[in-house]
């Protein structure tokens, strides 16, 4: 009786932190929602318009990164609200995933946050929004 009692405690345990670790994730997740807005938009007149928020006004900096360009572009900015205007001329081949646009945060309160979104064209719906750690 006592060998099989072990494996069910067992299975408890790990379901129970399990679980655990999966709703700490899923609140820093909406924490995150709730705290930041980005949006990275692509206008006919060959710009992208990158917009940033932070609803808490704790962002100490941001790093403001578009990958993939044949010329690097990285900004770092300060402050709680910026929009960025960056030239793009030509819409890329391969469409707008080849060129995501990263925001590496400095906050005071949630330390270091990574966000990631993709440029979107206007009038189209923005691309969800990726939330991490670095």
């Amino acid at each position: 009786m006592a060998k099989k009692i072990i494996p069910v405690i067992s299975i408890v345990i790990i379901s129970v932190l399990g679980l655990f670790f999966l709703s700490d994730s899923s609140s820093n997740k909406n924490i995150l929602k709730s705290t930041f807005e980005i949006d990275a938009t692509y206008y006919d007149a060959g710009y992208v318009e990158i917009s940033y928020l932070d609803k808490t006004t704790k962002t100490n900096h941001v790093v403001l990164e578009i990958l993939g360009m044949d010329e690097s572009f990285q900004k770092t900015l300060s402050g709680s609200k910026f929009i960025e205007t960056v030239p793009f001329p030509v819409v890329p081949k391969y469409g707008w995933q080849v060129h995501p646009v990263t925001f590496l945060i400095d906050h005071q309160e949630l330390g270091k946050v990574s966000l990631k979104t993709e440029i979107h064209p206007y009038g189209k719906p923005a691309p969800p929004v990726i939330y991490g750690n670095p």
